[in-house]
């Protein structure tokens, strides 16, 4: 029968106002409305903090939101989660670590109100963020259905990020998004890039206008466009998923042919890759077994 993901991608304005936690549970409670069934709710990128919008220096506007995860803002989202009884990824979250600085952290929720992954953005969008940056790339299991790697809007440029959650056993990527300018069409292709040269689902979620640009669409592990948001109109993205489909393409190859992931065999030479400081081991080239 295979392992299905229903999954919805909110392309929505960026939540302002005193209560934003509750703006987000009763947009999560009309979604679940509109759906026979769903496994996973996503939103936008720092979807919650969209009175940075208005301030006068946003940067500033979101240290000063900055809340450690331990905080009120992730126990009143896990109580989201909790009481909807759904999988949920409401954004990313300033976030304000145990070394004083401020991440921009994308978090999933279990159906019970659990925190059970947090993912702090590796590449900010220099020069124009003050994020400090992350250094740990995250993969969150979601039992009975499949494994996601977490992604936030810029990584999506760094082939090294996707790689890297791939290689971690992820089948599909969520990658949060706040993009306001015109290079959202070079995102788009970027997904369908990611998609293809790991042969995996991507799930790309951005803001809607008047902020955000739009243009949310999900591909599959060959790059096919299987749901899309083309404007910057507000819409939510209903998708259901079969992740078998990633083990499928990557046996039988991308199209019948292309199976990078078994491009190495066990006595080739380790290739030596200098600008890392680094190589890649051919006995390590293989994803690491989903749960």
């Amino acid at each position: 029968m295979g392992r299905h993901l229903a999954a919805a991608l909110a392309q929505y304005p960026p939540i302002t106002g005193v209560d934003p936690v509750g703006q987000l549970a009763a947009q999560v409670a009309e979604i679940l409305g509109d759906s026979a069934r769903l496994d996973l709710i996503v939103f936008p990128e720092i979807h919650l903090c969209g009175d940075c919008d208005a301030a006068p220096d946003a940067n500033d506007w979101l240290r000063a939101a900055a809340e450690p995860l331990d905080g009120p803002r992730i126990r009143a989202l896990g109580e989201v989660a909790r009481q909807l009884g759904v999988w949920l990824i409401p954004g990313s979250v300033p976030e304000l670590g145990g070394d004083g600085r401020v991440y921009n952290t994308e978090v999933v929720f279990d159906p019970g109100g659990t925190l059970i992954a947090a993912y702090r953005k590796v590449f900010p969008w220099r020069p124009y963020e003050a994020w400090a940056s992350g250094h740990e790339f995250v993969v969150a299991d979601l039992p009975g259905i499949g494994r996601a790697g977490l992604s936030i809007c810029y990584d999506s440029w760094f082939p090294e990020a996707t790689r890297s959650v791939a290689w971690m056993g992820a089948e599909f990527v969520v990658n949060v998004v706040k993009t306001i300018g015109a290079d959202r069409k070079q995102e788009r292709v970027l997904a369908q890039a990611n998609a293809i040269v790991n042969q995996v689902f991507m799930l790309s979620v951005n803001a809607a206008g008047p902020i955000g640009t739009g243009g949310s669409l999900v591909c599959d592990p060959e790059g096919t466009v299987v749901a899309d948001l083309p404007t910057a109109e507000p819409g939510v993205l209903y998708v259901e998923l079969d992740l078998d489909a990633v083990t499928l393409v990557r046996a039988r190859g991308t199209e019948g042919y292309n199976r990078m992931w078994s491009q190495m065999a066990a006595d080739d030479p380790v290739i030596e890759l200098p600008i890392y400081q680094g190589r890649i081991d051919p006995t390590r080239w293989e994803p690491r077994g989903a749960s």
